[in-house]
C-alpha cells in the first residue's frame, strides 16, 4: 500500500509499505482523510522532535525512522481481529492516535495521556494516517455515526480544545480568553463557545471579541471589557513568552491560565504575576476521555467544524501541496486534509 514517511528531517516520501496485519484486539481501519498538524510540520521543519530517531526506538512500539506520518484521522473499519466486541466492518470511525503502557501511575489512575511512555499513531510507530490502511488496538476507535468521514477527521484536534476547556473548569456563562488564532486556538475557541462560555476574547472561530496584539494592549482591553475584573479564564495556544505574560496579565484575581502549546524553548516567566494575583497556571495534554463528548458535539452540531477545512488534496501532493502549503501561507489556512484515495 501507499503510505507518506517520515526519513528524516525535510525529507518526506510516499513510499510502498506492507499491507498492515490486524491483531487480537486490532482494527483496521481504512483512512479516508487525515488532516496535517502543527505537530506534523514541526517534525518536517526541525525533526525528528516526538518520532524516534534510528537507534533509539520508542519504548512501546520499538520503532524508529522511517515512521508513517499523521495522527488527525478518520475512515472506515475494513477488518476486525479477534476478540474486537462494538465496532464491525463498514463503521465509520475516528482515531484517538495513542500508545500507552497501561502500567504506568498515570495510566492506573485514569490519565492515559500523560503516560510515562506516551507516543502517537503517525509519530512513534509503524502505522499512521497518510497511509492507505491503518491497525490500532480496537480501544482507539469512536465511531461516528452519521457523521461523514472528512468531519471525523477533525475530531481529534477539537478534542484537544475540549480537554483544554474541561481542565480549566469555566463555568457557563463565564468568561475566557484565548491567545493564538492557529488551529489549536480555532478549535478551544469554538469548544468554549460549545461548553457555554458566556464571553470569549482574543480568538476566532466565534469569539464574541477579536483583538489585535500588534496594535492592542491586550490585557488591558481584556480588563476593559469584562468591567476591571478580567477573564475568569485564558489560554495559552502560540507558545511565546510575551503571549504567556499577556493571558496571565488577562485573567482575574485568583483565575486560571490553561497553557495547551507545546514549547520549543523554555519560556521565561514573571513568577511574582502569580504570586500577587494568585494565579493558577495549569497544562493541558491533548486529551483523555474526550473523543465521544466531541464527536457527539459535532452531531448536536454545537460545533461547526467543516470552517475549519480549507483545503482537501491527495497523498501524492502531500509536501507541495499540504506541508509547504502550510508553511508558506499560513494566513490563509486553517487545516487541509489530506486523502490517501484517489481524489
Amino acid at each position: 500500500m501507499k503510505a507518506a514517511r517520515f526519513h528524516g528531517r525535510g525529507d518526506i516520501r510516499v513510499d510502498d509499505v506492507p499491507d498492515p496485519q490486524v491483531g487480537f484486539g486490532q482494527v483496521e481501519v481504512s483512512v479516508d482523510w487525515c488532516g496535517i498538524c502543527g505537530t506534523d510540520l514541526h517534525e518536517f521543519l526541525e525533526g525528528p522532535i516526538f518520532i524516534p530517531r534510528g537507534g533509539a526506538p520508542h519504548p512501546i512500539t520499538g520503532a524508529e525512522l522511517p515512521v508513517v506520518m499523521g495522527h488527525e484521522f478518520a475512515g472506515v473499519v475494513s477488518g476486525v481481529g479477534t476478540g474486537v466486541t462494538g465496532v464491525r466492518e463498514g463503521d465509520r470511525v475516528a482515531v484517538e492516535p495513542y500508545y500507552v503502557c497501561g502500567e504506568c501511575v498515570a495510566c492506573t489512575s485514569g490519565r492515559y495521556n500523560i503516560c510515562r511512555k506516551l507516543g502517537f499513531v503517525g509519530l512513534s510507530g509503524p502505522d499512521g494516517g497518510f497511509a492507505e490502511r491503518c491497525v490500532v488496538d480496537a480501544r482507539w476507535v469512536h465511531p461516528l455515526g452519521d457523521l461523514p468521514t472528512d468531519i471525523g477527521a477533525l475530531v481529534e484536534p477539537l478534542a484537544v480544545g475540549h480537554h483544554a476547556v474541561r481542565l480549566s473548569g469555566v463555568q457557563p456563562g463565564g468568561t475566557a480568553a484565548v491567545f493564538g488564532a492557529g488551529p489549536i486556538g480555532l478549535v478551544t475557541t469554538a469548544a468554549l463557545k460549545a461548553a457555554g462560555a458566556g464571553k470569549v476574547e482574543a480568538g476566532g472561530a466565534g469569539a464574541d471579541d477579536v483583538l489585535d496584539p500588534t496594535g492592542t494592549d491586550v490585557p488591558a482591553a481584556i480588563r476593559d471589557l469584562t468591567g476591571g475584573a478580567g477573564v475568569d479564564v485564558a489560554f495559552e495556544c502560540a507558545g511565546v513568552d510575551a503571549v504567556l505574560a499577556a493571558a496571565i496579565g488577562s485573567v482575574r484575581p485568583g483565575g486560571t491560565v490553561v497553557n495547551v502549546a507545546i514549547w520549543g524553548h523554555v519560556p521565561q516567566v514573571a513568577m511574582n504575576d502569580l504570586v500577587l494575583s494568585e494565579v493558577n497556571v495549569i497544562g493541558s495534554l491533548a486529551y483523555c476521555g474526550d473523543h465521544a463528548d466531541t464527536i457527539a458535539l459535532l452531531r448536536d452540531g454545537k460545533v461547526d467544524a467543516e470552517q475549519f477545512i480549507t483545503g482537501r488534496i491527495g497523498l501524492a501532493d502531500l509536501v507541495d501541496g499540504g506541508f509547504r502549503e502550510l508553511i508558506d501561507n499560513k494566513e490563509e489556512n486553517v487545516k487541509i486534509l489530506v486523502s490517501p484515495k484517489e481524489l
